[in-house]
């Protein structure tokens, strides 16, 4: 069976909207793909503001903007389709949306961008709001993309994913362990605008800065971090309550910035040796991690988490281009494909539901 999928993903970093174009080849208990095309849509400064201060909207202005970013969606889509020149191709598209509020322990969670909306603009079946059953079975809703990292990517171990936020998978081959490790784009490109930088190229601003142990502690101090996983991060963490402590601490951009990146090689070598500890089925010696995300690209934070790590004889790879980038968007496309099939897209194992669960809301775009 053959599926020809559009994944869309709109991280917590605010890059802008990830759009893959994949094709899924499937027999049985072996999945493979093949990216078509992609790109990266950036966000206007409108749609920036719009998008971050979501949270701060009354009831009607909020689901104004959720339908007006789901038609956002679909014209950003049909741009796609037109400049790929892929017309009549796409069979399905699944769309992550954008997080807003995630409050799982009140089983809730939101993410902008009516599905109805994306299949009205683009006449093409939409899988949308891929969290709200694993939250109504009592779990966190995330990480989601560990049923894709099973079976599209067997031969690691390790998977970390590094965009707004640093998220870890470990595949237990009976219990799959994934969680959200700590903020991490999200802070830094917030620590770089204030150089008047959209983000720290390469690392190269936090490789001249010096880290200070003071912010260092405060930062590892902080109770997110005693809690034991399954565990998620709503985006506030990161910009109300960690970079608020960075900023009010009032180091120098290239500082601040290096302490940061120690914290989260800090946090998430922790995060290594925990699963590490708990885990019935220790990875084997020299073990393989594949990292992925915007912060992949970062030069000086892979630098320091390889040396962190190991220790652990973990070994790194950073794959090409077009899979760092894309990673998610390939996921949320192999979701809405097996939501599509009636199939489990969402691990209970991962995100501490009850069960496993088949995610997503489905809205018919094309004409009966």
């Amino acid at each position: 069976m053959v599926y020809r999928v559009l994944g869309l993903m709109s991280g917590s970093s605010l890059d802008g909207l990830d759009i893959a174009f994949v094709e899924f080849q499937v027999t049985p208990g072996k999945w493979v793909y093949e990216i078509k095309s992609s790109a990266c849509f950036p966000y206007s400064n409108e749609w920036i503001e719009k998008l971050s201060s979501a949270t701060t909207l009354n009831a009607l202005e909020y689901q104004l903007l959720h339908t007006a970013y789901g038609k956002y969606i679909g014209e950003q889509v049909n741009k796609f389709i037109q400049e790929k020149g892929i017309q009549y191709q796409v069979q399905l598209i699944a769309s992550h949306g954008h997080t807003t509020f995630h409050v799982p322990a009140q089983k809730m969670t939101a993410q902008l961008g009516d599905g109805a909306a994306i299949a009205a603009a683009t006449g093409i079946n939409v899988v949308s709001d891929l969290r709200s059953i694993d939250i109504a079975l009592s779990g966190q809703g995330a990480p989601i993309v560990p049923i894709g990292e099973k079976l599209l990517w067997p031969e690691y171990e390790w998977l970390l994913n590094i965009g707004g936020i640093a998220n870890l998978s470990f595949k237990n081959a009976e219990n799959p362990i994934a969680f959200d490790v700590c903020p991490a784009n999200r802070v830094l490109n917030l620590l770089a605008n204030e150089a008047g930088k959209n983000y720290d190229e390469n690392g190269a601003m936090a490789a001249s800065g010096k880290i200070h142990l003071d912010l260092l502690h405060k930062l590892n101090a902080l109770d997110y971090y005693k809690q034991d996983y399954p565990k998620s991060l709503a985006n506030d963490f990161g910009t109300q309550v960690v970079y608020k402590l960075i900023h009010d601490a009032g180091y120098f951009s290239n500082d601040a910035l290096c302490t940061y990146v120690e914290h989260i090689v800090f946090q998430l070598t922790v995060a290594f040796e925990k699963i590490m500890s708990k885990s019935s089925r220790l990875p084997a010696s020299n073990s393989r991690l594949l990292i992925t995300g915007g912060g992949a690209h970062n030069i000086f934070l892979i630098k320091r988490l390889t040396e962190a790590i190991k220790q652990l004889t973990i070994e790194v790879t950073v794959p090409e281009k077009e899979v760092i980038d894309n990673k998610e968007a390939i996921v949320m496309a192999l979701i809405g494909v097996l939501r599509w099939r009636e199939e489990n897209n969402v691990l209970a194992s991962v995100t501490g539901a009850s069960r496993n669960s088949i995610g997503g809301a489905v809205w018919i775009g094309q004409e009966a």
